[in-house]
């Protein structure tokens, strides 16, 4: 028994992220422009993680309309798994992108160049401000769909990243102190790179289909047990199809009298009712029906 039509959570959301990557998009013109003219390494840099907002929250929405699109023969689970695939993409471009400003920031060491510090703090600001509109328009989703989580990391990051310049070219004008640029650049590429790796991790366990956080085995089997004329359980899998969508098979073995229709019933409103599951298939087996191979 499955039920279907579940709308995932990016598609609710694919709106926000329109907002954020049009915002995004002008201040990434805006930075490179300034990152040029300023000579700034934080500048650029942080047009650097802009330019992979772009194309990651373009590749996001493309990933949420692709899979809002209905199952076929082949795909009988439609396209979920193209917002998962976002997500992971934009979690090697950002550790890629983060490793590359660390680079710079060590060439930058041995050979500081004079930087503009007031049009670098102008523009900054203003990339500040782009960014914190962002993240407030994406806060709320990022907790409902890994590929919102992924689109709000990287606004995130870029809000760092204005900080960080910011704060450099007031030390700059102060002191004259070249070497802050890439020192907070660097600071900043090393702040980013655990949180991403987190969102590349929850990425590969999905793929690989881990059990869901949100959903506890242990439990989800004992209070299985617990439904009246439930005799067994086996063959429980519990898995991710994307954000907000987790599915289960199992197989239930009823006892002697019991009937089917009625436990299934009971089954479907006790797992969709008591946890996170929304697709449910349930194969009933009749008391002593012995298969060749089971597993737990």
């Amino acid at each position: 028994m499955e039920r279907e039509g579940t709308i995932s959570q990016a598609s609710k959301n694919k709106g926000r992220l329109k907002i954020v990557l049009g915002f995004t998009l002008l201040y990434l013109i805006i930075e490179v422009i300034g990152g040029i003219m300023t000579k700034s390494l934080a500048l650029l840099a942080d047009a650097g993680h802009m330019l992979t907002d772009v194309g990651g929250l373009a590749l996001a929405l493309i990933a949420i309309n692709y899979a809002e699109r209905k199952a076929t023969a082949e795909r009988t689970y439609g396209y979920y798994r193209a917002e998962i695939l976002a997500a992971l993409a934009n979690a090697v471009v950002l550790i890629g992108i983060s490793l590359y400003i660390l680079y710079e920031a060590y060439l930058r060491f041995l050979d500081p160049p004079k930087v503009e510090s007031k049009v670098m703090i102008a523009v900054a600001a203003v990339g500040l401000v782009v960014n914190i509109a962002g993240m407030l328009i994406l806060r709320k989703s990022s907790s409902e769909s890994l590929n919102m989580k992924g689109a709000y990391f990287e606004v995130l990051s870029d809000m760092l990243t204005s900080i960080g310049v910011i704060a450099a070219g007031i030390i700059m004008l102060a002191t004259g102190w070249y070497y802050a640029d890439p020192l907070l650049s660097a600071g900043i590429g090393l702040f980013i790179l655990p949180r991403t790796w987190i969102l590349l991790k929850e990425s590969i366990s999905i793929l690989l289909e881990g059990i869901p956080k949100d959903v506890n085995m242990a439990e989800l089997r004992s209070t299985i047990l617990q439904v009246e004329d439930v005799g067994g359980i086996h063959d429980l899998h519990v898995w991710v199809l994307t954000s907000g969508v987790n599915a289960m098979t199992a197989h239930i073995v009823l006892k002697e009298g019991a009937e089917g229709q009625q436990v299934l019933s009971a089954l479907q409103k006790h797992i969709t009712e008591n946890f996170k599951i929304t697709h449910t298939t349930l194969q009933l087996e009749e008391p002593g029906f012995k298969e060749e191979q089971t597993h737990l």
